[in-house]
């Protein structure tokens, strides 16, 4: 309910609704992502730009994203949302997609906001995005203090196999299931059409959970033998020492997608990296005050801790 109630219900933004203006960026491969840049907050040269990674067939229409923009605005930050490729409106072109480890994509995106942004940078990460955002400053170590001053992750399935296998059962199954597939199969069937050949039609049109929609489709496309063995390698949880900047690792301790007893304990990670591990709260849910109750908890708990890292609030 925590999860549903957030998402559909409960207050965003408290000022007017974000507004944004898209730029599309070509990709190393010839390929296009599409960024979302708030319109409400100031893009003076000098401010703190605070990215947002979203999560899996997420965008800058999410709850999530809105609540941030509106937070952002508040706090006198530039926002962004770059989108995962498919995941603006409009497929990509390259025969590819985007997955839950695609640190490799978080680099270049990143990269291209150091090089255009002249302030400090934070990135938060949510769900996916969160994860894929933990493997990217595990992969960079000292460099990625180069890009940003510090990153946070919320909800992040850290131990993918954990979280494939709670998302397959029971109600998860039912609802949650149904619904990522009912997006991504279309999106998987468009896919093919471009890139005739890509993978098994059939096979995927089969697939009734995501591991076996892992197996046939996103795995292979992006260099994984199986779903096993990208669920093992993008998986965050295993190498959090690894990260040398400022990291936040938030997750509700009852979260349907992320159980509770794969999440990592403080002597699991480094020195660099602050667990939060709040009893409440479901998968990006969060949400507080009186009814139908409001989505500032994660922008004014986590958005501030990544702020106060940038030297742009004091507290």
């Amino acid at each position: 309910m925590q999860t549903i109630w957030s998402a559909l219900f409960a207050r965003r933004f408290e000022r007017e609704a974000p507004k944004f203006r898209r730029e599309r960026w070509t990709s190393p491969d010839a390929d296009f992502i599409d960024v979302d840049f708030s319109v409400n907050a100031p893009a003076l040269p000098r401010s703190t730009l605070l990215v947002l990674f979203h999560g899996l067939e997420g965008s800058s229409g999410s709850h999530y994203a809105q609540a941030l923009a509106d937070y952002a605005q508040a706090q006198g930050c530039a926002f962004a949302v770059p989108h995962f490729r498919g995941c603006s409106g409009e497929l990509n072109l390259a025969p590819r997609a985007y997955h839950s480890g695609d640190h490799e994509e978080i680099g270049w995106i990143l990269q291209r906001f150091r090089k255009q942004h002249a302030g400090p940078i934070v990135a938060m990460g949510v769900s996916l995005g969160g994860n894929a955002l933990l493997r990217w400053a595990q992969e960079s170590g000292s460099e990625a203090g180069k890009v940003v001053c510090a990153v946070a992750s919320v909800s992040a399935p850290v131990d993918l196999a954990a979280s494939g296998w709670a998302i397959g059962l029971g109600f998860n199954r039912l609802v949650y299931t149904r619904m990522f597939l009912n997006s991504m199969r279309p999106k998987a069937l468009k896919k093919l059409h471009q890139h005739p050949g890509l993978f098994n039609r059939q096979a995927m049109l089969a697939a009734r959970d995501l591991y076996e929609f892992d197996n046939v489709f996103t795995a292979p496309l992006h260099g994984f033998k199986n779903t096993d063995d990208y669920w093992l390698r993008a998986s965050s949880k295993p190498s959090l020492r690894q990260i040398q900047i400022p990291a936040l690792v938030v997750n509700a301790l009852n979260d349907p997608f992320v159980p509770a007893s794969c999440l990592p304990q403080q002597s699991e990670v480094g020195r660099h990296v602050t667990l939060w591990q709040p009893a409440h709260g479901g998968h990006v849910g969060f949400a507080r005050g009186p009814f139908p109750g409001h989505l500032r908890a994660i922008p004014e708990s986590a958005g501030a801790w990544l702020l106060q890292h940038a030297g742009a609030i004091h507290g």
